[in-house]
């Protein structure tokens, strides 16, 4: 049964015979003459080429290139798409949806080609040529290369047998267009292009050796030579050939060429240079013999004779027409991916295809042309090669470096060859370089399970196709490129403004891991180091799944910590992936009863999971502050996917700056304690206990840090029933005060004890400050002696020298000041101070307090002496804790802002005698 076909056509056998091979094979007139004399046809067989596919899912792209090849090869490329097309959809039907062999037949003749296309699944589908053609949905994978038979190709048909279908398309070469081969619209006068008043062609034709043979009357008007001057000369006599540097042609080699445009000079008869247009052609005549005829025209004419512009490729006619014939086109497809990955991915699978291979890869250069990073391929394991390197130059010879074209017949021969095929069963593989301005940039290799698969002419075709996207490649590279040292650099500006916002070394851990996964790794571990004599220790632990961090932390513990090396960069430390794998395989031996007795549930889950996790690439960074090495940075991977190269150098850019916010920390925590533990020292112990006397005291050093500032306090037993007490304020804040403070405390401690009164213990105190020269600070302070009394009172003997009074308060609510003003210390030599004696009743407070309360300010007002005894009245009746409490709490709450001098408030309270 045959169907679709013209009247009067008749289509040879479509099987190929049983001699024919299983791949390709063509045959000359002479061989096919004994078939031709079986069939009736409209012309003659002049060539033939046949090839069996099997049933698998890259015979589709094997047939798309047998089938462009031979058509290639027998001067076909205007037909070449549209039989690649059929091609593609008949044996697709065969091999994907048939699930049979295809045997493809491409028969040659005068007036075009003719392909069958043959299956084992004789399934009788055929559309009517009388309805409109549905080409269906465009997202089916299949069932259009009948309809696409019916809409592009001249003649086709269907044969049936019991046991095969045959699908035959015939597509006749385009004839040759007669007419109209370019137009343009009409133009106004003025818009015409310029000329003289009658134009001249001259027509002048050249031999083969270069002579003028021809020579017409325009030719004689234009340069004044008359024919039998010029016939038999050179035309390089007469031309004057504007010689470019750089280009090697000259006329002799325009001449030479079948078709040649361009300007140039004619030296005329008067010795001036005429400039002409000219347009070569090669022809030859009767005899076989060739020659060259060439039109002039001045170069001002040049539109006569100048060759229209063709229409650009982004031209909408142009793409609706036909399709692109740019190379970069024909062989990525169009469109072309936008993103570098997508670019490179296509590129190695149209690679495979066009040399139908078993796999593809594609390797880009570094900045310094010395080694390869692996960026795509197909056919190979990719996560474990994606972003593996190799280098340029693997050893002597062609064969070993990336920089030319290279053709390895069979691996096993030359075992590592090529790195990147170790272990994957590939045996022959052809590579070629990508180059940009003679800059290598990349290489392009295809790989076959088979040796002997390539040869040079694998290698030309390859390399064609590399020249073709090299500048395309090298574009994206770039692009991605500078979108990376963007991100990268925003990445680091944040990165910088977190660590520097914090002085705290576990929040700057914390930010470091943070700020590298997941942007950087999957997981990354922080080793710390104290000191030189001390070993690494791991302080923080982070994974981008919070559940495995534990098991991470778990085997990180298990093992050596890396080597505290300073050398900067990236280095590879496979000890967590093999700690991994063999805990993995240790849980699973046990899980089948072949290892240790353990139970499934104890440890399988998180083990296998922790080694999923850790089972991959891993690198240490140093983190290097201060020319030492104060710990490492560890990232990981979960599978063997490598780091990429700019990955590495911004986690190397983030190791600097964290490794000198981490150390700032250290040296910020070690000065805080330092200072913190001199501050206490300088704070008196615990206050003593005072039969039948309350005292609190409340203290707020200025300063942020400051546990002990310019203000002081003391409370300490004299003698048996009688305790002294202080409350000064030295002048200033900060260390340089808390230096006074501290003589100060410790002096009337001493003097107290050896039996002094109170003057004569200010006055050696005064001369001690003096004694510290330019250290020398003056002092406001207030001492007393304090001595309970038997019938519940307690008497006082004061001295107040420069301090703000102390303020009784008494059990009516009544404020008073409780001692006289005398001359502060630190300034004069010769002091008279006197002691006055005070004595509290029950129920009486008295409050002694530093000028940062009564001098705290809002504005232009001030809290005084006056607001102090203001408050104090309304503590009558509280203890002397509740009356402390209170007046601190007045003086935060008089203004809004933080208090900007030290304070010291003391408050003691006779609650007296109870009787049972």
């Amino acid at each position: 049964m045959t169907t679709g076909l013209i009247p009067g056509g008749q289509t040879p056998d479509p099987r190929p015979t049983s001699a024919l091979p299983p791949h390709q094979r063509s045959e000359r007139v002479g061989q096919a003459a004994q078939h031709a004399d079986n069939r009736s046809r409209s012309s003659v067989i002049t060539a033939r080429a046949a090839a069996s596919f099997e049933p698998v899912g890259r015979s589709v792209a094997t047939a798309r290139s047998f089938v462009r090849d031979t058509l290639q090869g027998w001067g076909f490329g205007d037909i070449v798409d549209d039989a690649v097309v059929l091609t593609s959809e008949l044996v697709t039907n065969a091999v994907v949806h048939a699930g049979t062999h295809a045997d493809v037949l491409c028969l040659r003749s005068d007036n075009g080609v003719r392909i069958e296309v043959g299956d084992r699944y004789p399934e009788r589908e055929i559309p009517l040529q009388g309805s409109a053609v549905n080409m269906g949905n465009l997202d089916r994978e299949g069932g259009r290369g009948l309809q696409l038979c019916a809409a592009i190709a001249g003649r086709w048909g269907v044969e049936y047998t019991p046991t095969h279908k045959q699908v035959w398309f015939q597509l006749d070469l385009p004839e040759r267009p007669v007419g109209t081969r370019a137009a343009g619209p009409s133009l106004p006068a003025d818009l015409l292009p310029l000329a003289d008043g009658r134009v001249r062609v001259a027509v002048v034709q050249i031999d083969r050796t270069g002579a003028i043979s021809a020579w017409n009357e325009d030719a004689e008007e234009l340069f004044g030579y008359a024919a039998d001057q010029v016939v038999g000369k050179p035309l390089t006599d007469l031309a004057a050939w504007p010689h470019t540097p750089g280009t090697s042609t000259g006329i002799a080699e325009a001449l030479q060429l079948s078709r040649w445009e361009g300007s140039y000079g004619i030296r005329g008869a008067d010795g001036r240079v005429t400039p002409v247009y000219a347009s070569h052609l090669r022809v030859r005549d009767t005899g076989g013999e060739p020659s060259t005829v060439c039109l002039l025209v001045r170069d001002h004419e040049r539109a006569v004779l100048q060759t229209p512009l063709r229409v650009p490729s982004s031209d909408t006619t142009s793409a609706i027409d036909g399709p692109s014939n740019d190379p970069f086109e024909v062989f990525i497809g169009s469109p072309a991916p936008d993103d570098l990955d997508g670019l490179l991915q296509r590129t190695v699978e149209r690679a495979r295809d066009m040399l139908d291979a078993d796999s593809a890869f594609l390797l880009l250069a570094t900045d310094d042309e010395t080694e390869l990073e692996v960026r795509a391929s197909t056919g190979l394991p990719s996560a474990r090669q994606r972003f593996a390197r190799v280098p340029v130059e693997a050893g002597p010879g062609r064969y070993g470096s990336a920089r030319m074209p290279a053709v390895h017949e069979d691996l096993t021969a030359v075992p590592g060859a090529v790195p990147l095929l170790n272990g994957t069963g590939m045996r022959s593989v052809v590579t070629v370089p990508l180059k940009v301005e003679g800059r290598l940039t990349g290489s392009l290799g295809v790989a076959a399970e088979s040796p002997g698969r390539y040869s040079n002419e694998e290698a030309l075709r390859l390399q064609f196709a590399a020249d073709r996207i090299a500048l395309a490649v090298e574009s994206a590279r770039l692009g991605e490129l500078e979108r990376l040292r963007r991100g990268s650099l925003s990445f680091l500006v944040e990165a910088s403004d977190l660590l520097a916002g914090t002085l705290d070394r576990d929040q700057t851990l914390a930010l470091m891991a943070q700020m590298t996964v997941p942007t950087l790794a999957t997981w990354c571990a922080v080793y710390t180091i104290a000191d030189q004599a001390s070993e690494p220790y791991l302080s923080y632990v982070l994974h981008e799944d919070e559940e495995l961090i534990d098991g991470i932390k778990s085997l990180l513990s298990k093992i050596s910590p890396p080597d505290p090396v300073p050398t900067p960069g990236a280095r590879v430390w496979p000890a967590p992936a093999e700690a991994a794998h063999q805990a993995a395989l240790r849980t699973s031996m046990r899980s089948l009863g072949l290892g240790e007795p353990t139970t499934v549930s104890s440890g399988i889950g998180p083990t296998l999971a922790t080694a999923s996790a850790v089972g991959g690439e891993t690198v240490v960074l140093p983190l290097v502050a201060r020319n030492r090495v104060i710990g490492m940075l560890t990232l990981g991977k979960p599978t063997d996917e490598h780091f990429r190269q700019e990955i590495l150098e911004l986690a190397e850019d983030l190791s600097r700056r964290a490794a000198l916010a981490l150390d700032n920390a250290r040296l910020y925590s070690e000065r805080t304690a330092i200072s913190q533990s001199l501050q206490r020292s300088l704070l008196p112990p615990e206050l003593p206990e005072i039969e039948n006397v309350e005292v609190e005291v409340i203290y707020r050093a200025a300063g942020e840090g400051n546990e002990v500032g310019g203000d002081f306090y003391d409370l300490f037993p004299i003698r048996d029933g009688a305790y002294g007490f202080a409350i000064g304020d030295v002048c200033g804040t900060g260390p340089n005060a808390a230096a006074v403070t501290g003589l100060a405390r410790h002096a009337l401690r001493l003097l107290a004890r050896e039996g002094l009164s109170g003057p004569a213990v200010l006055e050696r105190l005064n001369s001690a400050i003096l004694d510290e020269g330019a250290r020398s600070r003056f002092l406001t302070l207030l001492y007393g002696e304090l001595r309970p009394q038997e019938d519940g009172s307690a008497e006082l003997k004061v001295v107040c020298a420069g301090h703000p009074l102390p303020l009784r308060l008494r059990q009516d609510g009544t404020v008073e000041a409780a001692a006289e003003p005398q001359p502060l210390l630190g300034v004069m030599d010769d002091l008279e101070l006197y002691e006055q004696t005070v004595t509290l009743d029950p129920g009486d407070v008295l409050l002694c307090v530093t000028d940062g309360v009564t001098e705290r300010r809002e504005g232009t007002r001030m809290l005084g002496d006056d607001g102090l005894a203001d408050v104090l009245t309304t503590c009558t009746g509280l203890t002397a804790g509740a009356v402390a409490a209170r007046i601190m709490r007045a003086v935060e709450r008089f203004a809004s802002d933080a208090p900007s001098d030290d304070m010291a408030i003391l408050a003691m309270r006779v609650p007296g005698i109870h009787k049972d």
